[in-house]
């Protein structure tokens, strides 16, 4: 097994996570494996994109401004 090492933790992060941890009855280490392992897990944006393009299923454009003004002009 390898080790991960993260540095310049803020300590308000690391607060939170070690308060998460004890929540839970884990320890910090357990924690972040835990989260490390459903990330690991997830497929990549790449992939995502690619499975995409398998089906034919096009990628829409739609402009932010365009999003926006129908976002607004709907209220």
């Amino acid at each position: 097994m390898k080790t991960i090492q993260i540095r310049n933790v803020p300590d308000d992060v690391h607060r939170t996570l070690k308060v998460r941890a004890a929540q839970d009855g884990v320890s910090l280490s357990d924690l972040a494996l835990a989260e490390l392992e459903k990330l690991a897990s997830r497929p990549s944006r790449e992939d995502l994109l690619a499975r995409i393009a398998e089906r034919g299923v096009k990628r829409p454009r739609v402009s932010p401004t365009a999003v926006l003004r129908a976002e607004r002009d709907s209220r």
